[in-house]
């Protein structure tokens, strides 16, 4: 395998840092029937934002899997050998509330017109989905990863670099756990790679008691911060959450994604024949975000050489929906950092480091890997760093 050298100079009014890249191969696909795409973050306050605008570009469609029907929807041309980009969103959200903003972000643009993008949206959650009947039993978060397979194969895609958020982040580090040959690389935004204890349990239920669906869903989307200065964002979600997702099909899925097991993931040479994502990850949290924990302890469980994590600094529990602007700009980077957009500008991140960076390249089997750095080391002798991003 061919490995090629990039080096990207990020200014904030100073040379930060250079990084020396790998390099990487492509990909296809096929598609179907227009859908609906919404508009920008500055109108998220009005109830019919994700309901406006018409894209003829995408198109939706419902693949038949193991589990069920998967509503996706796909945007894009063949562009060689290259990936696809496979989104997956949080429980309470659809692709639509989840995504809208950061993909119709101006600069995201840039990335698009290079790959396909395909949007998945868990059983019953997409707008305009149907109640499942009475007695329905909403696949498990592994049989929710289990669906993906079929996706990758209906429209042809060698391998996906998977985004998910929170719930949806967890089903793709089980499917790049499950199916390690169709991930690419991993953007997991708010993923928690804990199960839920009895106690966490207790407490879901009492909120269960106490509380509305759309508010105890906000709780977990949210900073408190947030849900106490009650912004017009947290207004507006609460809106959507209530009018645009199926409310019985919402509770199944948050049901189940507060059943789920521990992610069974230990970083290498921590335990005997510890298992960890083997593909390019960047962890990506909010300094003010409810998951804060969660993804830290989720990249002290990974591979330091090939985990970026990215902690943003003003943001709460929606980074993709609040700062799309730094976040497309630290996705720009991953890209680059396996190979992919050499050319592409680089203006708004900054990177604030705790220690001296280090640069490292390696090819698993055929397929190379990113250059990338981790925030802790746990005694593997590696760099201890932490990528913040500021305006």
């Amino acid at each position: 395998m061919k490995v090629l050298g990039h080096k990207i100079e990020l200014l904030t009014g100073l040379l930060l840092h250079d990084v020396t890249m790998a390099g990487l191969q492509e990909l296809r696909f096929p598609e179907e029937k227009p859908l609906l795409r919404g508009q920008d973050a500055a109108e998220l306050e009005n109830s019919d934002t994700f309901l406006l605008a018409v894209d003829t570009d995408w198109k939706e469609h419902d693949i038949e899997t193991p589990y069920g029907l998967l509503h996706v929807v796909i945007r894009g041309s063949p562009k060689g050998n290259r990936p696809a980009i496979l989104t997956y969103h949080d429980v309470g959200l659809n692709h639509k509330l989840c995504f809208n903003t950061f993909f119709n972000f101006e600069d995201m643009q840039e990335i698009t017109k290079h790959f396909v993008v395909c949007h998945v949206d868990a059983p019953g959650q997409q707008v305009g989905a149907s109640q499942f009947p009475q007695g329905y039993q909403f696949p498990s978060m592994e049989q929710l990863a289990a669906m993906l397979p079929s996706v990758v194969q209906h429209f042809g895609f060698k391998y996906v670099i998977g985004i998910g958020v929170g719930a949806g982040a967890y089903v793709l580090a089980k499917f790049a756990l499950i199916f390690p040959d169709l991930v690419e690389g991993l953007v997991l935004m708010n993923i928690d790679p804990n199960g839920k204890g009895w106690i966490d349990w207790a407490a879901t239920k009492l909120s269960g008691l106490t509380s509305t669906l759309p508010d105890t869903v906000l709780s977990h989307l949210f900073s408190q911060e947030e849900l106490v200065n009650n912004t017009e964002l947290v207004q507006s979600y609460r809106q959507q959450i209530g009018n645009v997702v199926n409310q019985a099909n919402l509770q199944l899925f948050w049901n189940m994604y507060n059943s789920r097991r521990d992610l069974d993931i230990n970083r290498p040479g921590t335990v005997p024949n510890a298992k960890t994502l083997r593909c390019p990850v960047m962890l990506v949290v909010g300094d003010n975000a409810p998951a804060e924990d969660g993804v830290v302890e989720c990249n002290s469980k990974l591979d330091p050489t090939t985990t970026t994590f990215l902690k943003m600094a003003d943001s709460g529990g929606l980074p993709q929906v609040t700062q799309p602007g730094k976040l497309t700009e630290a996705f720009k980077y991953f890209l680059q950092g396996m190979g992919y957009m050499p050319s592409a500008s680089m203006t708004r991140l900054a990177r604030s480091r705790t220690a001296s960076l280090t640069s490292a390249s390696s090819v698993d089997g055929s397929r190379p890997q990113a250059c990338t750095h981790s925030e802790s080391s746990e005694g593997l002798g590696q760099v201890n760093h932490t990528m913040e991003v500021s305006c």
